[in-house]
């Protein structure tokens, strides 16, 4: 598995896809939170936080992910290469996990030169040190684990389908449903105590649980098991595809 790892993760970052994903993600954040004067510019802020950071990252990941996500297996199928792939002496669960481990890695790098973020707020506040180093670390940990949750969705998506086009639509839906579409849904307070239940299981409400300081363990447990069940049901697929 680990070679196969390894080469996923260079494919990543020996074709254009991987750099065209950390560099918008970087330019985007970089635009947003130093240059234009918005609510989510962090020089900005009334505060010394990070907090306009992690709330847009989540909406810039929706898009992105999707998008190095959709030729894992895709492009596998529509090459054929995807039987030559089930050749090797790897189980299937050791093909998925590479692809999955991959893209997850690609994400923390992209989040990686943002610590440059925390630095500057740190010595810009007045006085310097004021920003809650605890509160960004526990936003850093959810904002790795949403990305992982979507790279699981994304990785599915690209399992059920040949087309990459179709794979990121899927991928991208499924993601703002799963984050945003089940906040949306509880806040009509159409249905009583469940509107409470439906915000619940959406990924927004433990992702905005964990930008809050503390990291309790029903919201890792909430996104391991999302994360494990798109994987689960990804490996269903290529159980299939090798029938």
């Amino acid at each position: 598995m680990r070679a196969l790892y390894f080469k996923e993760l260079s494919s990543f970052l020996s074709s254009t896809i991987g750099y065209v994903f950390i560099l918008i993600f970087l330019i985007a954040s970089g635009l947003f939170h130093w240059i234009l004067s918005y609510n989510t510019n962090l020089l900005e802020g009334s505060e010394a936080d990070m907090v306009p950071f992690f709330n847009l990252s989540p909406i810039i990941f929706l898009i992105l992910i999707p998008a190095i996500t959709m030729k894992s297996f895709a492009e596998e199928k529509r090459t054929g290469t995807i039987e030559l792939l089930f050749t090797r002496p790897i189980s299937d669960m050791g093909i998925l996990m590479a692809k999955y481990l991959a893209g997850v890695t690609l994400v923390i790098i992209a989040l990686a030169p943002t610590i440059i973020y925390y630095i500057s707020i740190y010595f810009l506040g007045k006085p310097i040190g004021i920003i809650d180093g605890g509160a960004t670390l526990t936003s850093y940990i959810g904002l790795i684990l949403l990305g992982s949750v979507f790279v699981a969705i994304g990785i599915f998506a690209s399992s059920i389908t040949s087309s990459q086009i179709v794979a990121f639509i899927i991928a991208m839906f499924l993601c703002w449903f799963l984050f945003d579409g089940l906040n949306l849904l509880g806040d009509f307070g159409q249905l009583g105590d469940l509107d409470y239940v439906i915000k619940y299981f959406s990924l927004a409400f433990h992702y905005d649980s964990i930008k809050k300081g503390v990291v309790v363990s029903e919201d890792m447990i909430y996104f391991i098991s999302v994360i494990v069940l798109f994987l689960s049901l990804s490996i269903t697929v290529i159980k299939t595809l090798k029938r």
